[in-house]
């Protein structure tokens, strides 16, 4: 909605000295978006004069029409001497009063206007055209002054043409559609300035008669609750818009087009009525209201062949027979645009004009409908004023009147079904209660008085109706809204709330803190993903037929069709993600993802509908937590390529499944479980390769696994080969035991290698825990370095080294007190698994 000030003026006493700025701060405290505030005196500088055609010479030979004119302009240009310029246009003659800048003026856009010789001839500055002087598109030719114009050659133009104005462009949100309007706009700044506001929207109008003005029947009053109309018989077809008129629609970029078009889109813009104007000569019969038939079609005012929907509502000529078979032929696609059948032409002297009150759902689809956005479709949507149609009649029967004469009938349509506004019950503590500033019950009613509401005191409660231009008021917060912002949204401090005491972070989420820091601090990116899944990628990684990860939960509304079940496995979505980084070129990839599985309760059916119109009882809740999924939350990690990467310094080293084997370990750590606690053996489990696949157990209980992933799924899903995953259930870990202090021993270590040999299928953690249990107290740390397999051992078998640390902590060991430590882990070895020191 583009306005100048002037034009608001009219209707709201605002401060005379009022500057841009403070305009603009204003409205933005009103809640109102300001696009830009341009004060049009700043957008030309130098001399702009009115000048008068004296003489113009036709210069022939060029392939486009020049004319070398002389202009009196006054003494502006210092000489009082005819002013000599060279044009384009023709669309003036002698005698007329144009707009003419003077070399060394600049016109918007930065056109710097001097002298030159061009065509042959000395052009000493320009007649400009609308385009030019930044007041609109029209560019066929040059601005000419209407014939009333007091202003005399030398005279300053920018009042003239309005040049002396401040534009306000304003971005109209939804719910206020009032602001669609000067009427609006004026009344929403006498709140802000506190100065009195003449509403052009309450002045005394003619009401009915009993002879309508035309004949029309309204067969919808669902979608057309009012619909007024009034006749004006002999209109000069050849009257002008005045100038003044035209110039308010070019500031606000409405198309000039002929008198009563004109009107109807100046009221439009003033009251925020949208009108119509129907060539009366050629309606054949009584108009019809009603709504479209499935395939009717209209040709608009823009030339285009709409087919119609049977939502649409539409106006049709009850005289013309309609091949489709409704009554009478769709001349008008209501609230949106008109038809070419009965539109305003330059013959036309009987105007019928229409202001009617439409169902704004109704007008929003049907404009989204044939896309077809108009100004009138615009206001609509957010709504109108129902009380306007009679006085937006008898403002444009006014304005046609006065310029282009004609005499308008007495008689006057008012089809008048409007429902009034519904009052809402308001606490006058609520906007105390939501805004957190001290409203007293005076001051709201006050407020909402300005806002044009009836408050009435009932008991504890204000009974309050809204204005009928405000059709967005229509429950309790609104109000509340409406408080706030003539209350000033500035007003309101900026205070953060007080945090309420608490216990902290609970053991659950500490610990997914700590196990998300440790991964990331070893390497691996977190990826948060969506928690759906294809049916087939249970096919893609092998998943055996009876497999419970199997058994999903099936949405009832999935995002894509193609992925309608949730996860049982966060392997799903965190593989997804490695594939897509791999399809974009990355390819050494360390990825993890911590989020909830959904495992679906046998036999649990779907969940129960609940109404929406009040809070579900217990019971309620209780069968609808029946049917939901156990969620437990998982922690999966996936690798591919290199994870120490080749270079100059040597080879690199590629991830692998003891790389997977680690990072779970390192989850487990993170968790605050104890080495002790922890079982690391082999497994077979989908999607893992069987021979390198592990199961991790903590206390006995299996937590996850982790490995190399099968071949099969590697190729189904385009990954890279030998790609590794892990997967622990993070509500299966046991809470953290507490840990004493340690004890920090500042005495040497001793080193001891011990290589044991052991059947091939002995676990390498199994020798580990019997060196752990043999060794006692003095055993510091146990670690593998080495696994060796030879003919010389013998087949089957296999040798581990591990390094043991002995330390004491109050005394240096002696040689034979880590020695015979030593002996004893060897021993608890050989004794539980059969292993023999190799090479005695």
């Amino acid at each position: 909605m583009r306005v100048g000030v002037s034009w608001l003026r009219e209707h709201v006493d605002l401060p005379v000295d009022l500057g841009p700025e403070e305009l603009e701060q204003a409205l933005v405290n009103l809640g109102l978006e300001v696009e830009s505030i341009v004060d049009l005196r700043a957008t030309v500088t130098g001399s702009l004069v009115v000048g008068e055609v004296r003489e113009i010479e036709e210069l022939t030979g060029f392939k486009k029409p020049i004319r070398f004119c002389r202009v009196d302009v006054g003494a502006a240009n210092g000489t009082g001497e005819l002013q000599e310029i060279v044009c384009g246009a023709t669309n003036f003659a002698p005698g007329d009063r144009v707009v003419v800048i003077l070399p060394g003026g600049v016109l918007p856009g930065g056109f710097a206007i001097g002298a030159r010789k061009t065509y042959g001839r000395n052009s000493h500055g320009m007649i400009c055209s609308v385009r030019e002087l930044g007041l609109g598109e029209d560019h066929a030719g040059i601005l000419v002054l209407p014939p009333e114009t007091v202003a005399k050659p030398g005279d300053d133009a920018r009042p003239v043409v309005g040049l002396d104005d401040v534009v306000v462009e304003l971005e109209i949100t939804p719910d206020r559609g009032y602001g669609l309007s000067v009427r609006g706009i004026a009344r929403e700044l006498s709140h802000a300035f506190q100065v009195p506001f003449r509403d052009p929207g309450v002045v005394p109008a003619p009401g009915a008669t009993e002879t309508p003005a035309y004949p029309v029947e309204v067969r919808d009053p669902v979608g057309c609750d009012r619909f007024a109309a009034r006749l004006v018989r002999g209109v000069d077809p050849t009257a002008q818009s005045p100038q003044w008129l035209r110039q308010r629609l070019t500031v606000a970029g409405i198309r000039t087009i002929s008198l009563p078009v004109d009107i109807t889109n100046y009221v439009m813009l003033e009251l925020g009525q949208p009108m119509h104007a129907f060539d009366a000569d050629r309606l054949t019969g009584a108009l019809v209201v009603r709504r479209a038939l499935a395939g009717e079609k209209l040709t608009t005012l823009d030339g285009v062949a709409r087919v119609l929907d049977a939502e649409d509502m539409v106006i049709c000529d009850a005289g013309q027979a309609n091949p489709a078979g409704g009554e009478g032929v769709p001349i008008s696609l209501a609230a949106v645009m008109g038809g070419q059948t009965s539109e305003v032409v330059a013959s036309t002297t009987e105007v019928l004009f229409e202001a009617a009150h439409w169902d704004p759902v109704m007008v929003g689809r049907t404009a989204r409908r044939h896309k077809l956005f108009s100004e009138a479709a615009k206001r609509w949507e957010r709504g109108v004023d129902p009380g306007l149609p009679l006085v937006a009649l008898d403002r444009a029967v006014e304005l046609l009147t006065t310029y282009g004469g004609g005499s308008a009938g007495p008689e006057i349509l008012d089809f008048n079904q409007v429902a009034p506004p519904a009052s809402i019950a308001l606490d006058p503590e609520l906007p105390t209660r939501r805004i957190g500033v001290t409203y007293p019950p005076a001051r709201v009613v006050a407020l909402l008085e300005e806002v044009g509401c009836t408050v009435v005191s009932e008991a504890e409660l204000l009974r309050v109706t809204p204005p009928s231009w405000r059709p967005d008021l229509t429950d309790p917060a609104d109000l509340v809204e409406e408080v706030a912002r003539l209350g000033g949204y500035n007003e309101i401090p900026s205070v953060l709330p007080l945090a309420p005491p608490g216990r902290g972070l609970t053991a659950e989420q500490r610990r997914r803190r700590v196990v998300a820091r440790t991964l990331a601090e070893n390497g691996y990116v977190e990826v948060v993903s969506f928690p759906f899944v294809s049916p087939q990628f249970f096919d893609l990684i092998g998943l055996p037929a009876d497999d419970s990860r199997r058994r999903a939960v099936r949405l009832a509304n999935p995002l894509s069709d193609e992925e309608p079940l949730l996860r049982t496995t966060l392997l799903s979505s965190l593989l997804g993600a490695l594939r897509r980084n791999v399809g974009r070129g990355q390819r050494d990839l360390a990825l993890y993802e911590i989020g909830t599985v959904f495992e679906p309760k046998p036999g649990a059916g779907s969940p129960p509908p609940m109404a929406v119109d009040h809070r579900p009882s217990d019971a309620e809740f209780a069968a609808a937590d029946a049917v939901l999924p156990h969620q437990p939350r998982h922690v999966a990690a996936v690798l591919s390529g290199e994870i120490e990467r080749t270079g100059w310094w040597g080879s690199g080293q590629p991830a692998g499944w003891a790389d997977a084997v680690e990072a779970a370990r390192i989850v487990i750590a993170a968790a605050g479980i104890l080495d002790g606690q922890v079982t690391v053996r082999a497994a077979q489990r989908a999607p893992w390769h069987p021979g390198r696949c592990a199961e991790l157990l903590v206390d006995g209980t299996v937590v996850g696994y982790a490995g190399e992933l099968h071949p099969a799924a590697v190729e189904a899903l385009e990954l890279p080969r030998r790609t590794s995953a892990m997967e622990l259930d993070l509500d299966l870990l046991p809470e953290a035991p507490v840990r004493p202090a340690p004890r920090i021993s500042g005495f040497p270590p001793a080193l001891i290698d011990v290589a044991l040999v052991v059947p091939e299928e002995v676990a390498a953690a199994d020798v580990q825990r019997a060196l752990v249990d043999g060794a006692g107290a003095l055993l510091e740390s146990v670690r593998l370095f080495d696994v060796y397999a030879s003919p010389q051992l013998g087949a089957g078998r296999k040798s581990l080294a591990y390094k043991l640390t002995f330390r004491a902590t109050d005394r240096t060991l002696t040689v034979e007190e880590a020695v015979a430590a030593r002996d004893g882990a060897v021993a608890e070895a050989a004794s539980r698994l059969g292993a023999t020191l190799r090479g005695a």
